[in-house]
Parts: structure tokens; sequence; C-alpha cells
């Protein structure tokens, strides 16, 4: 298959440069008909480079009142205001810095989280969604879709995950979390029908922890043992790398 299409870069700045300068022209487009955007965006370290690049690009370009935000995932029974938090990662890379029409958050510490998991469907069903930034976990996980819990027909849109092992320590390999103890075991994620039904896909995978789950998207069998391999069946999908994390693909 040629999806995803696939660039390059010498390092994480340029990776993030190049990501920012593609979504910032992928949202050019969609404002430019008499319509609005609505854009999720992943929350993690790996995306650090790609989101201060497209605040910087966006400024005079994108018409942000006419713009709608999600993210993908977060934690069971964590605040908006923990560190960790992948609202407060949001609030403080992107909306301390843009204002966007709306945010909509996704509550980890609602009191009902079903429920949470419905209202927040009802949200991202309501409308097509144009544009997903996104990364992809050392596990080959796509939000909090880790192999075990994948489902690339889910009948529903968000859902109560179990976080696996290695999706766990990878919060702790990125700085997130103190040690594995710390990390929750349980997250409220966006499933994988709602990437395959977005219009566009923008993949940010910096890094050589990354290396190995990146050879698996590219050339593993489409399943689920590795979720990323979904990607190779988007026609809308840019993965962007760098030389680190591309370093075990041909």
């Amino acid at each position: 298959m040629s999806a995803p299409h696939v660039e390059i870069l010498a390092d994480r700045p340029a990776l993030g440069r190049a990501a920012a300068t593609h979504v910032v022209g992928q949202l050019e487009k969609i404002l430019a008909r008499p319509t609005r955007a609505r854009v999720v965006f992943a929350c993690a370290p790996s995306q650090d480079e790609f989101l201060e690049n497209f605040v910087a690009q966006s400024r005079g370009r994108l018409d942000w009142s006419r713009i709608t935000v999600f993210h993908m995932d977060e934690y069971v029974g964590i605040s908006a205001t923990h560190p960790a938090s992948f609202r407060h990662y949001l609030q403080t890379h992107l909306l301390a810095l843009v204002t966007p029409r709306e945010f909509h958050p996704l509550g980890g510490d609602a009191p009902d989280a079903a429920a949470e998991c419905r209202r927040y469907s009802a949200l991202l069903d309501a409308a097509p969604i144009d544009l997903i930034c996104l990364g992809i976990g050392e596990n080959g996980h796509l939000a909090f879709n880790d192999p075990p819990v994948a489902n690339f027909d889910d009948p529903v849109s968000v859902k109560i995950v179990e976080l696996d092992h290695t999706c766990r320590q990878q919060q702790v390999n990125d700085g997130c979390f103190p040690a594995l103890t710390a990390v929750p075991t349980h997250a409220l994620s966006l499933t994988i029908p709602v990437f395959r039904r977005a219009r566009a896909l923008s993949v940010v995978v910096p890094g050589p922890r990354k290396a190995a789950a990146v050879r698996a998207t590219l050339g593993d069998p489409i399943a689920t043992a590795c979720p990323a391999t979904i990607l190779r069946t988007h026609a809308q999908a840019t993965l962007f790398l760098d030389r680190a994390s591309a370093a075990l693909i041909a």
C-alpha cells in the first residue's frame, strides 16, 4: 500500500517544523471553504516541537475562531491540573497560546467514566473530524489503544481502557511520572474507528524509542498486534519521522 506518505527529517526540530507546515497548510485549505474545522490533538512530549512550531506558524494564517479542538485520551482519576494530565499538557502547549472557537476536554476525573465516554463520543460523532494530529506509542498504540484492547471496528468512539505494561513504562520513559507505580492503570481513549474516519491524519513520531514501532507500523501485517499498522489503510495519512525513529526501516 502507498499510505501513509512518509517524510524523514534530520532531527526533532526539523520534524516539528515540517509537520507544523503541513498541518497549517491543511487547515488553511479547510478554512478556505465556508466551513469550520474540527481537529484532534495528541498530548505527549513527542509533540512538543510540532506544537511549538504549529502555534508560531499559525499566527496570522489561521482563523482560530473557526476551529474546534478535541484531544484523544485522559487518565482515569486525574484532574485537569495534574502535571501529567493531557488537558494540562494541551493547555500549556496550545490553548494558552491560541483561542479556538471551542475546546472540548475529556474528563478523566468525571464521577461517571462510562457516561463521560458517551458524552465525548456524541461530541466527536456530531460532525466529521477534519484532521487528527497524533503520534505512535512504543507498543504501536494510537491514543491509548494498546494491542490488548485495540479494535479496528470498535462500536464506540470513546471507551475506558486498561493500559498495558509497555504503555505505562513509556509514560515513565517520557518523564511524565517518576515511577511505574505512579502511572494510572486505566484511561479514557478515542477508539481506532475515530482515526479511520478522520479526513486526514498527521502523525509525528520522533526519537529512537519509537524506531521499532515505526518499523512494525510500516512493515508488519495490519493487525491489532501493532495498532498503528491501520494507518496504512488511510489515504490521507502523513507520517513524520526523524532519522532516529526511521533507523530500522529501509
